[in-house]
């Protein structure tokens, strides 16, 4: 209620240590306010029988309707119940028909004060008992009442608009939910392991596809092994809000994106208003600009030894890279940085290699 009197009009929930989920925030948040959805769901394509939840419009008996998610656990039974035995299966896109439910939300704030006002934020309990084997004879974890988040549309009132918001797996969702050794027996059966390791490399990749995308070129992926499993390990790109929230913003900041080349083996850092026209990077640079500050890259060329990644120890002390299963090492001078703390415009101009600064 305090942030509504504040004048905020959205709430964003988002689970799951999903960083990639920020990349999605802002067009969700413009498809709720173009088609006033008192909440819409980021989802993604889904495989049928994944173990995720799935968006469905439900219809009632007397003709009305709700979209909301389904749990995994009841989506099957649901299905077969209603669909002449025909339960959560593919269709021609290779895809479950029902998007998978990331459990990242946007709530229009009147009918969520409204709606908490009204059930003291009490939400029917729901129950997802986990099996150790389909025998279904033996709990894998303890099995408890939870109230779910993303059920509150049967608390709305009926003329409350609710949808969802689709995007490509990349874009937006590579959480962080399984252990090292979980995230490698999903590996070998064929599904994507949802971990430390996976939870960074894929955001490298989401960056790096980003940059293709306005046109920069960026090198192809190295193939590498981390905690078992196999992945494609793209350029460390990265950037800070104040460099760039949306895909027009990264192309309004790569005005001559053909003109961008980054290595495989490189890392970018990028922190305020920052303008790259020319850039040739093999190696590691980063650019802060602080509030007040303006950086145009005319022409910059580094090459320098870079912050390599290497792979964990067998006798890792370090929790945080034993998750992740490898390190980044970042040795002293082995980078150029660039920082500019005294408010004023910049241009960067250095066409012969810079190494290390």
């Amino acid at each position: 209620e305090r942030f509504m009197n504040e004048g905020l009009r959205w709430l964003v929930f988002f689970q799951d240590t999903n960083a990639l989920f920020f990349r999605a925030v802002m067009a969700t948040l413009g498809v709720s306010a173009e088609k006033h959805y008192a909440m819409n769901s980021v989802s993604v394509p889904r495989k049928a029988e994944d173990a995720m939840g799935g968006i469905a419009k439900l219809t009632r008996r007397n003709g009305t309707s709700i979209t909301m998610n389904v749990e995994y656990n009841q989506l099957d039974p649901l299905l077969r119940a209603t669909r002449g035995g025909r339960g959560d299966v593919a269709d021609e896109t290779g895809f479950s028909p029902f998007p998978g439910n990331m459990n990242s939300l946007v709530l229009e704030m009147n009918n969520y004060v409204a709606t908490l006002k009204r059930t003291n934020g009490i939400i029917a309990e729901f129950v997802n008992p986990k099996y150790k084997s389909n025998s279904k004879s033996e709990f894998k974890s303890s099995t408890r009442l939870e109230c779910m988040m993303q059920d509150i549309p049967r608390e709305f009132p009926a003329k409350a608009e609710v949808g969802f918001t689709m995007f490509d797996s990349w874009v937006c969702y590579s959480p962080v939910k399984n252990s090292p050794e979980s995230a490698l027996q999903k590996f070998k059966s064929g599904n994507h392991p949802q971990c430390g390791t996976t939870g960074e490399i894929d955001l490298f990749a989401a960056n790096c596809k980003i940059f293709r995308l306005a046109g920069a070129i960026v090198s192809a992926p190295d193939n590498r092994k981390f905690n078992g499993i196999n992945v494609e390990l793209e350029a460390r790109i990265l950037w800070s809000p104040s460099w760039a929230v949306t895909f027009n913003e990264v192309c309004h900041r790569l005005p001559q994106a053909r003109a961008v080349h980054i290595s495989s083996r490189s890392t970018l850092i990028l922190d305020g208003d920052i303008t790259i026209d020319h850039l040739r990077l093999d190696g590691a640079l980063t650019i802060e600009a602080v509030d007040g500050v303006k950086v145009v890259v005319r022409n910059l060329y580094v090459m320098n030894a870079g912050w390599p990644i290497e792979d964990a120890k067998d006798d890792e002390t370090d929790p945080e890279v034993k998750i992740k299963g490898f390190r980044v090492v970042r040795t002293p001078g082995a980078a150029l940085r660039l920082r500019f703390t005294r408010p004023g415009i910049y241009e960067v101009e250095m066409p012969e290699s810079q190494g290390e600064l």
